[in-house]
């Protein structure tokens, strides 16, 4: 895991995740002496590291696509990086390793196939046994029609590199305009544009008619350096929805895409962004659906939102400028707004805020 403190070399070090040159890397720490050694040097992110034997650090990485996820080792000296997850797993790859480092479960799946599980040993990746096939669900969805996915990146005027998941309708004709619906999540919390089995809901959309896309702006966990990643501090709401907002107005711009009406929808921190998408950029927007949006973060639980927006005793205006109710005026599309008033999580009082908001300035 990300905060577990392995021990190497029979006791004299351990091993430290630390983003201080500009990348997650993995550094060796003498016990003794307290020198530091870094292992994995170059310019990518650990994703995550999972155990060390006598010889090597097993570690989870992308280097060349931030998309995707693969199962790695480094020697203890810092040699002899080698990707020890094979070819034919394209995609994203999570391991439950054993703590002797022998063994390990192995999900594997990407836009084309499923979920498949199996037990392998760790040092060469051979199967031992398959757990999980979906056979039976790969079979019934060679019935259905379904659609292509593809990935792309586009660049915002700001010079920001964004990658995104794009699914087209069944019998997509390029000729034609189609509405795009984003799927919005981004916030630090989560991952959307990856390389992962398709959602049923994403494709039953795409039959309808509907290009779906999937984007992620800086702030989210992606294997783009530190930066990238803390560059949302104190700017939740404002920094993430203007990465969207300026990706959205490339898409925009594709022959196939209709720029009149262009719809967007998320879930939590999902429907807090697609609030502030439809508040704060009503020219691009046409239409939302929020479900269970944070829509004032003083309303939201203190060790998410103040490790992402520092204290409200310190920088109340930073919670309250990346509030998607100070923006609630600017409403000029249609929005639905879903909420369950059981929710424990994003409290049902932030939805009455917001509904108070809109009608106090008259918007439907």
């Amino acid at each position: 895991g990300m905060n577990a403190l392995n021990i190497l070399e029979d006791g004299k070090s351990f091993l430290r995740l630390s983003e201080t040159d500009g990348w997650r890397h993995a550094y060796k720490v003498d016990i003794k002496t307290g020198k530091t050694e870094l292992l994995t040097d170059g310019e990518y992110d650990v994703a995550s590291s999972y155990v060390a034997d006598s010889k090597n650090l097993y570690f989870n990485a992308s280097p060349d696509n931030a998309t995707q996820r693969y199962l790695y080792k480094i020697g203890l000296d810092g040699k002899g990086m080698k990707r020890l997850t094979p070819k034919e797993y394209a995609g994203i790859n999570k391991y439950n390793v054993s703590p002797n480092g022998k063994y390990a479960l192995h999900y594997h799946s990407n836009i084309e196939k499923p979920l498949s599980v199996r037990l392998i040993n760790v040092k060469d990746h051979s199967v031992i046994e398959t757990m999980v096939e979906n056979k039976a669900f790969i079979e019934k969805l060679k019935g259905l029609d379904l659609p292509e996915t593809s990935f792309f990146s586009v660049t915002t005027e700001d010079g920001i590199e964004v990658d995104g998941k794009m699914t087209k309708p069944t019998d997509f004709d390029k000729k034609k305009k189609y509405i795009v619906l984003f799927y919005v999540y981004g916030e630090p919390a989560g991952q959307v544009a990856k390389d992962e089995s398709m959602g049923l809901w994403e494709m039953m959309m795409a039959q309808k008619g509907y290009v779906v896309i999937a984007m992620d702006n800086r702030g989210t966990p992606c294997l783009k350096g530190s930066e990238w990643r803390k560059s949302i501090y104190r700017k939740i709401g404002v920094i993430n929805a203007r990465d969207q907002a300026l990706a959205a107005k490339e898409v925009l711009k594709w022959d196939f895409i209709d720029p009149e009406r262009t719809a967007v929808w998320g879930w939590s921190g999902g429907g807090s962004m697609t609030l502030n998408l439809m508040f704060r950029y009503p020219e691009i927007y046409t239409a939302g659906i929020s479900v269970a949006p944070v829509a004032d973060q003083l309303l939201y639980d203190n060790i998410y939102q103040e490790r992402y927006m520092g204290l409200k005793s310190e920088n109340e205006e930073d919670f309250i400028e990346g509030s998607p109710v100070t923006y609630a005026k600017n409403l000029e599309g249609n929005l639905l707004l879903v909420h369950g008033t059981g929710d424990d999580n994003v409290h049902y009082q932030n939805s009455e805020v917001l509904v108070n908001e809109l009608i106090k300035e008259n918007k439907q």
